[in-house]
C-alpha cells in the first residue's frame, strides 16, 4: 500500500498539542459532552472549540451536535489508518526510502 506522508501532516499536526492528546484519549473510552471535556481542562469554551475544531479537521475526532450540546467522539477508523501508517513508516520493508539510499551508495 503507497502512503502519502502529505495526508498525515495535519494529523500528527493536531497531535502535537498536549490538550488535544488528552482529549483524544479522553474519547478513546466514549462519547463525551464539551462540557464534560471542559471539565478536566482549566481552558475557556472558545479554546476548548478551537482544539476541537482541529482534531475535526484532522478526522480524528467526530461532532454531533445533540440540541444545544455539542457532543465528541473519536474516529476509531482515523486513528487505525493512522497506526497503520505509523506501523509502515517506522518498519523495514522493500520499498523503503532507506533502500534508495543505499543503492545510491553502492553505484
Amino acid at each position: 500500500m503507497k502512503y502519502s506522508y502529505s495526508e498525515y501532516i495535519p494529523i500528527l499536526k493536531a497531535l502535537s498539542d498536549e490538550t488535544r492528546l488528552k482529549i483524544i484519549d479522553m474519547l478513546s473510552c466514549q462519547e463525551l459532552c464539551a462540557n464534560e471535556i471542559l471539565e478536566e481542562f482549566k481552558i475557556t469554551q472558545p479554546t476548548l472549540s478551537y482544539h476541537m475544531k482541529i482534531l475535526i479537521e484532522a478526522e480524528l475526532v467526530m461532532g454531533n451536535r445533540q440540541g444545544a450540546f455539542m457532543h465528541y467522539s473519536l474516529n476509531q477508523n482515523k486513528s487505525s489508518e493512522l497506526i497503520e501508517f505509523l506501523k509502515h513508516i517506522s518498519s523495514e520493508k522493500e520499498e523503503c526510502i532507506c533502500n534508495n539510499i543505499r543503492n545510491k551508495e553502492r553505484k
